[in-house]
């Protein structure tokens, strides 16, 4: 039976666009590549044949175009799995519900949807300039445990290895562990990418093992993430959004992956700040495999 999504569950602007991407249905593509830094959009963009539209809203900016013969909508999120609900759900109800009628449609439609970002690698075969697209997702963020279903697309029993491994402290949210969709990391990964678990966090400095001022409440956290083996997988790499891309999706009926760009290897304590042009050679070959 379809489903009825009243004003404020389903907040619609008054120039027919999504409420906080300001986007309107017949704006959005099938493929759609996610980044976090709103100027990225115009990078990924400039690789455009033709541009179709170009909308701005806070953090979220979005440019539809097409590359090659595909129709392409690269889109920013900001920072954080809490931005990545917003997107992901706004995404899929620019796809899948009616704005006039406010009813689910009948034919649902899936997206393609890649997040290319930046990451800090954990591992010895991680340096800098690695790409690598994250197969699994290990959320410290807790977002996929409010949607019903959850454990139905979970990998339950790598969450329990991780658990037991890390003596998980109960005061955190429980981590979730989802799998990018398979098909398209094939594709899109391909030979030439690093094919790794990576853990989202839900902040920089604090969940990511950083300290500053504010000493950690588990100063060996990072220490046992490295070595943590299950099923012959490693953790490769720390960002900030790829398990909320990856659930959502899942739950979703939308393909999706994250792909990654390591700016800064944890291990070696080294970093490159100077990225922002490297970072075109993955966007390309994204856009060339999507």
């Amino acid at each position: 039976m379809k489903r009825f999504f009243p004003e404020s569950e389903l907040i619609i602007n008054q120039d027919g666009s999504i409420f906080h991407l300001h986007v309107k249905p017949e704006q959005l593509a099938d493929n759609v590549i996610l980044v976090g830094d709103p100027g990225r959009v115009s990078q990924v963009a400039n690789f455009f044949d033709s541009t179709e539209c170009e909308v701005s809203n806070r953090e979220f900016h979005t440019i539809t175009g097409t590359y090659k013969g595909k129709r392409i909508t690269a889109q920013s999120t900001g920072i954080g799995c809490d931005n990545i609900d917003i997107v992901l759900n706004e995404l899929d109800a620019l796809a899948n519900i009616d704005f006039s009628t406010r009813m689910e449609k009948e034919q649902l439609r899936s997206l393609n949807i890649v997040r290319i970002g930046t990451c800090g690698g954990l591992q010895p075969f991680t340096p800098t300039g690695t790409f690598i697209a994250s197969v699994k997702s290990i959320g410290f963020d807790g977002l996929l445990n409010f949607y019903a279903g959850r454990n139905d697309v979970c990998d339950l029993e790598f969450e329990e290895a991780f658990k037991r491994h890390m003596n998980w402290n109960p005061l955190l949210g429980a981590p979730y562990v989802i799998d990018a969709n398979a098909e398209l990391i094939d594709r899109v990964a391909a030979d030439d990418m690093v094919r790794g678990v990576t853990i989202a966090c839900g902040g920089f400095f604090g969940p990511q093992g950083r300290e500053l001022r504010i000493p950690l409440a588990d100063p060996k956290q990072n220490e046992k993430v490295e070595c943590f083996e299950y099923g012959g997988l490693r953790i490769t790499n720390f960002e900030m959004e790829s398990s909320a891309v990856a659930g959502l999706s899942r739950l979703l009926g939308h393909k999706a992956m994250t792909c990654c760009m390591v700016i800064a290897n944890r291990l070696a304590k080294q970093a490159n700040s100077n990225y922002k042009n490297n970072i075109e050679v993955l966007i390309e070959k994204v856009l060339d495999r999507i």
